[in-house]
């Protein structure tokens, strides 16, 4: 329990808190790995995120990986989404290959779907990368059946740059925005 503190401590210089209107981003503490879990194994989250749902062993470990080596080694953003002191997403703003730049990863949890907040959080982690990093560019994959999140982007103005075919036949989206 002693290494939690610290996690949280080193996490600060790449994972800022960011304040909303309605949501709070900050890094995860400990205490938030049951809501978590919890949020991954919702299927109708899960679905659209990274390679699909996974175990709860594994999204447990993914957990621990932010403490162990995300946050520890500050290598990328990655905040705890909360609404009134509930947790209801994730986010994250990370360099990848795929895009050759930096990606926005955004979910909620499905109890808020149709409030706003997508676009809400979506806009805070896009001024995060345009300000703080000084990126002239943010980038997003989704997955092509995705269109409640291939729309909240469009309205954000981000473009279509291109498609990549996935190995079990999906199409994943990918979508620039520029500053």
């Amino acid at each position: 329990m002693a290494r939690a503190p610290a996690a949280r401590v080193a996490s600060r210089g790449v994972t800022p808190t960011l304040r909303t209107e309605r949501l709070l981003l900050e890094p995860y503490v400990p205490e938030d790995e049951e809501d978590f879990v919890a949020l991954f194994q919702d299927t109708r989250v899960s679905r659209w995120m990274g390679d699909g749902p996974s175990s709860e062993a594994e999204d447990r470990a993914l957990f621990g990986r932010v403490f162990s080596k995300v946050y520890a080694q500050d290598l990328f953003a990655v905040w705890a989404v909360r609404r009134d002191g509930r947790l209801v997403g994730h986010a994250e703003i990370k360099r990848t290959d795929t895009v050759d730049g930096h990606e926005i990863i955004y979910a909620l949890a499905a109890t808020v779907w149709g409030s706003g907040l997508g676009t809400e959080l979506a806009r805070a982690v896009v001024a995060h990368g345009f300000g703080t990093l000084g990126l002239d560019e943010v980038h997003a994959t989704v997955a092509a059946a995705n269109e409640a999140s291939l729309t909240l982007l469009d309205r954000m103005g981000f473009a279509y740059v291109r498609d990549i075919e996935e190995d079990d036949g999906s199409t994943t989206r990918v979508l620039t925005l520029r500053r």
